[in-house]
């Protein structure tokens, strides 16, 4: 058994040799293990080489993951190590929602009632812009010797377009910010949503437009999205999704290219940041993009929730 999960077994008051130890496959930032004890199943998460650097507080992880729990959605936070970058939870026994199955109209209901349930939570701890992470992202990797590609300034005056547009946030509301369909279990009844170490206050459509384009939703099924959210369409908020959905690929592009100057973790972080910049910019050149901007400024009544 490696060394350091012995250590953390131990800081449990646990004895070694009753615990067995899986590792879930998966992650991309952590390593998280499986641990199962005879009579109870917990997850055992331990924070990559550098992941403050991405804007990650263990900390602030630790309570929106308990408020999340709380709320019904979030996994049981049973122990945290602040000196070990150590999270351990209580096991969810599910099934995961591959990003197809999320599309479909009874899955995705489901979800957003979860959405609802942990975007009226008590409050987050930390604010949460994709567009000031961009900005942070970009100079950290700078600093670590990270190349970017040559059409680096029209990606940040396509970002300024974009933030122009929608205007400052006016109702931030406690947000997961990393909606893959990886975080997704379903146990039958509830579909519990985990890895909360992105959350904190910030814009509901983020969640919406973060979600859409991980699940690569077409126009329809955005639609029916924002239906099950609100009850209704209004082009203002489709565009806003839109909006989002680009500034989603925008924080996943930089988020590769700072990964590439810091994690030790065996994965093609090159080919992740291009693919989301690449796609970006594809979307940004897309006839609609002068409308969704539009559509965002003309709206003068920003939603309350």
């Amino acid at each position: 058994m490696n060394p350091r999960i012995e250590h953390i077994i131990n800081l449990l008051g646990w004895r070694v040799d009753a615990v067995t130890v899986t590792p879930l496959a998966g992650g991309i930032t952590n390593q998280n293990y499986r641990l199962d004890t005879g009579r109870e199943t917990f997850v055992l998460r331990i924070g990559g080489k550098g992941t403050h650097l991405l804007g990650i507080d263990r900390g602030r992880e630790s309570i929106c993951t308990s408020i999340a729990s709380q709320v019904g959605v979030g996994a049981e936070v049973l122990h945290f190590f602040p000196a070990e970058d150590v999270l351990v939870t209580r096991f969810i026994d599910g099934t995961n929602i591959p990003p197809e199955m999320a599309a479909q109209p009874a899955i995705l209901r489901r979800i957003v009632d979860s959405m609802h349930h942990y975007h009226a939570a008590p409050a987050f701890p930390g604010v949460f812009s994709p567009f000031e992470t961009v900005r942070t992202y970009h100079k950290l990797a700078l600093e670590y010797g990270v190349s970017y590609p040559d059409t680096l300034p029209r990606v940040f005056a396509l970002m300024e377009q974009i933030e122009q547009a929608l205007g400052p946030l006016h109702f931030p509301k406690p947000c997961h910010n990393d909606l893959l369909a990886s975080n997704f279990i379903d146990d039958g009844t509830n579909i519990w949503i985990v890895d909360w170490e992105y959350a904190g206050m910030g814009d509901i459509f983020f969640d919406l437009g973060n979600f859409a384009v991980n699940q690569e939703l077409n126009e329809k099924q955005c639609e029916l999205l924002l239906h099950y959210y609100f009850g209704e369409v209004r082009p203002a908020d489709l565009a806003h999704l839109h909006l989002m959905r680009l500034g989603s690929d925008l924080r996943e592009s930089f988020w590769g290219f700072l990964q590439l100057g810091i994690s030790e973790l065996d994965f093609d972080y090159s080919e992740y940041a291009h693919h989301h910049l690449n796609r970006f910019l594809q979307n940004a050149a897309s006839s609609p993009f002068e409308q969704w901007l539009r559509d965002v400024r003309e709206n003068s009544h920003a939603r309350p929730s």
